[in-house]
């Protein structure tokens, strides 16, 4: 039988019959609704979702609760989106555990793992469960859970195919999460009324970044203060992260417009002055704006492809970034475009690797164990 990396791998990541959760609760039922055995924390938003999770996992950590966290996508392996205890939960027996329910019901990838999650939670008995939303909310796999606060993040343009063509139309299917008399924290200020609309029983409006929205979260889950610095030493793989020996190379997965203004200001000076951009962006992210913006940094940019399905095969990423850089190159496999993105720096220069999280994924080498 494969492993469970292997079989999860497998599965379609999409689900060919429309987004719902009818499935999904139809799993649920079949393995005796864990997700009705520990209150919730449900993180929702375009930007800012796993960091936002993993502070506030760190924070009821340290006021002494038995947490369980769910993210998602990973960067270094699978076993990073599922958590319990501060640590990374026994993987491959969590999806063994829902394997024969999730075989029987054609579960999608993401049903699968949310499902493993939920139950791994449930047997470890948590206090809480701080659970990352996959796209949007609404139809979302993870809108089955006894939530008593919702994160919204952020609110920007992106999967509009799904979630729609406007910012108030994209927090509409966010905040569709929201349940009668749970508490909502936002970090923008023009989604209370819609919060108020869902049900919330209280609004906390507080600052845009991902430590201010966990600790809301978390004091608003144990209704007391929590201490901010018992989340200072969280780094997430894959989010500024410096990587290599060499040249300087950051690793960011920005993966839409919003994510790449956000990443633009915090980057540290390049050595030479210009960095070399190395990319890969799925098709639906608006990628000739991202280019344009990335496009400030530096003249150089070497365009690859994860093999995700919806991803710009590099030759077509490198045409549209011809409009914005001198020097462009195309090269399909992402380690070899590494090598060459790294070799055009040269050994004062510096790297950055950007536009999607599974580039990164397939640049950590884990996934290549699947």
């Amino acid at each position: 039988m494969p492993s469970a990396t292997r079989w999860v791998e497998s599965l379609s990541p999409w689900p060919v019959d429309g987004f719902g959760t009818e499935r999904m609760r139809a799993l649920l039922r079949e393995l005796g609704e864990p997700q009705e055995r520990f209150p919730a924390i449900h993180v929702v938003g375009t930007n800012g979702k796993s960091t936002t999770t993993r502070l506030t996992e760190a924070l009821l950590l340290d006021a002494g609760l038995s947490v369980g966290a769910y993210l998602s996508p990973h960067v270094r392996g699978w076993s990073e989106r599922i958590r319990i205890g501060g640590e990374e939960a026994d993987f491959e027996g969590a999806i063994a555990a829902v394997r024969p329910a999730a075989e029987s019901l054609r579960a999608t990838q993401f049903e699968a793992l949310t499902v493993a999650a939920l139950l791994a939670f449930a047997e470890a008995e948590v206090d809480v469960a701080v659970v990352e939303a996959g796209l949007g909310g609404r139809y979302d796999a993870t809108n089955v859970l006894r939530a008593r606060v919702v994160v919204v993040t952020s609110v920007a343009l992106d999967h509009m195919d799904v979630l729609g063509e406007t910012r108030e139309a994209i927090a509409a299917e966010k905040l569709a999460v929201v349940q009668p008399g749970c508490t909502v924290v936002l970090g923008e200020p023009e989604w209370r009324e819609l919060a108020d609309e869902n049900g919330a029983a209280a609004v906390v409006v507080t600052g845009r970044s991902n430590l201010a929205l966990a600790v809301a979260a978390a004091e608003s889950f144990l209704g007391r203060p929590v201490d901010p610095h018992a989340a200072d030493e969280v780094a997430l793989p894959g989010r500024l992260e410096q990587r290599g020996e060499g040249p300087l190379e950051i690793w960011d997965g920005a993966h839409n417009l919003a994510g790449v203004g956000w990443l633009l200001p915090r980057l540290p000076s390049a050595p030479g002055g210009e960095w070399t951009i190395l990319c890969s962006i799925l098709r639906d992210k608006r990628p000739g704006m991202m280019l344009e913006a990335l496009s400030v940094l530096g003249s150089t940019l070497v365009a690859t492809e994860s093999r995700h399905g919806r991803a710009l095969p590099a030759p077509e990423l490198a045409a549209l970034a011809a409009a914005h850089f001198d020097r462009v190159e195309a090269e399909p496999d992402p380690a070899a475009a590494r090598a060459r993105a790294l070799e055009l720096a040269g050994a004062e220069g510096a790297v950055l690797v950007t536009g999607s999280l599974y580039l990164l994924a397939e640049l950590s080498g884990e996934d290549r164990d699947l």
